[in-house]
């Protein structure tokens, strides 16, 4: 005989009826219901469309036609010709400067992206400490930034002259005897590098409003538990702002991996030669390759020697390798994120 189970004060036994496999039974669903989620579904398809078409239309469309042009032959006049991967096969062994335009952009990546960043940090940490007229020193730091890039590298050839340039005759009165700059190959890189740091608004004013946003708290926790300037600037500080330290990182690779047009601007003043509507030409990367950028020879095998096919192979890889460094500088700054690790 099967003993049927006693039922405890507070507690409800549910008996098995005969017949009954025991499973429990899902109710369907109301139509009402229904028709409110389809309803919540639609308004979010509305709100997010603009976004979604606007993602297929500039984005996923010209990546998806930049390699399809990159397997063909293509000169904007005649129809593209399927070309295989012989674009690809030039590129990697026997385009002639091609070598010397990616070193350029990676000096860019490597020297001008940390100098800013660091000096913009430097610069808004001690407006954060300023008592006095620091909205006056914000707005002197910030509005260079302001400056359209054309005419800030307009100014400063004109600034580093070597011949007329007030900056080498400033020098000569301490007795120093003044570089070339835009026309020495060996200070080209470092002039812009100068350039970049006096356009760092931009950056030094998010830098600015993280580190304002840094709770006071924790710094007086810190001082209570004896920590010095620098402990604090590593155990307080830096976990605060890592997040916008990342996208500072971030856009600026990204941006210099694209830098165009202030070393296209230099090389042709510096050279003497800037005019208007007739593209690189001769000037490109004056002096001596020394400000030949990845997208400068890109521009020039596209549009000043029409060949639309490889220039969109040289894109496509530069896509690549965008996105290389974009995963790798996640992946290694979530590991010092304690959240994120597993």
């Amino acid at each position: 005989m099967s003993a049927t189970p006693a039922a405890t004060p507070g507690r409800t036994v549910d008996a098995v009826r005969p017949g009954r496999t025991g499973k429990s039974s899902l109710r369907p669903p109301r139509p009402g219901r229904s028709r409110t989620a389809r309803r919540n579904r639609w308004t979010v398809l509305a709100m997010i469309g603009p976004v979604l078409l606007g993602l297929l239309v500039f984005f996923v469309y010209p990546l998806i036609a930049s390699v399809w042009f990159s397997l063909t032959r293509y000169d904007l006049v005649t129809p593209p010709q399927w070309n295989d991967f012989r674009n690809y096969i030039y590129l990697f062994t026997q385009d002639p400067l091609i070598g010397t335009a990616a070193l350029n952009t990676l000096w860019f990546v490597i020297f001008l992206v940390p100098i800013r960043m660091l000096t913009s940090l430097a610069v808004a940490g001690l407006l954060v400490r300023a008592q006095r007229a620091s909205g006056i020193w914000r707005t002197v730091f910030y509005l260079p930034s302001l400056v359209p890039p054309v005419a800030s590298v307009v100014a400063f050839v004109f600034l580093f002259n070597p011949g007329t340039g007030p900056v080498n005759q400033i020098l000569g009165w301490f007795g120093i005897q003044g570089p070339l700059w835009f026309n020495d190959p060996a200070w080209s890189k470092p002039s812009l590098v100068i350039l970049g740091v006096w356009v760092m608004g931009d950056i030094m004013i998010i830098f600015l409003a993280s580190l304002l946003d840094v709770p006071t708290e924790q710094y007086e926790a810190a001082s209570l538990d004896g920590a010095n300037g620098l402990q604090k600037l590593r155990y307080v500080t830096f976990p605060n702002i890592v997040p916008v330290l990342l996208f500072a990182l971030i856009t600026g690779i990204i941006a210099a991996l694209q830098y165009f047009t202030e070393a296209s601007v230099a090389s042709q003043v510096a050279s003497g030669k800037a005019s208007v509507g007739e593209g690189l030409g001769g000037v490109l990367g004056y002096p001596d390759d020394s400000l030949l950028t990845y997208t400068q020879w890109l521009y020039e095998r596209g549009f000043g020697e029409f060949q639309l096919g490889y220039a969109s192979a040289l894109a496509v890889i530069l896509f690549i390798v965008a996105g290389l460094f974009l995963v790798i500088l996640l992946r290694r700054v979530s590991a010092f994120n304690p959240e994120g690790a597993r």
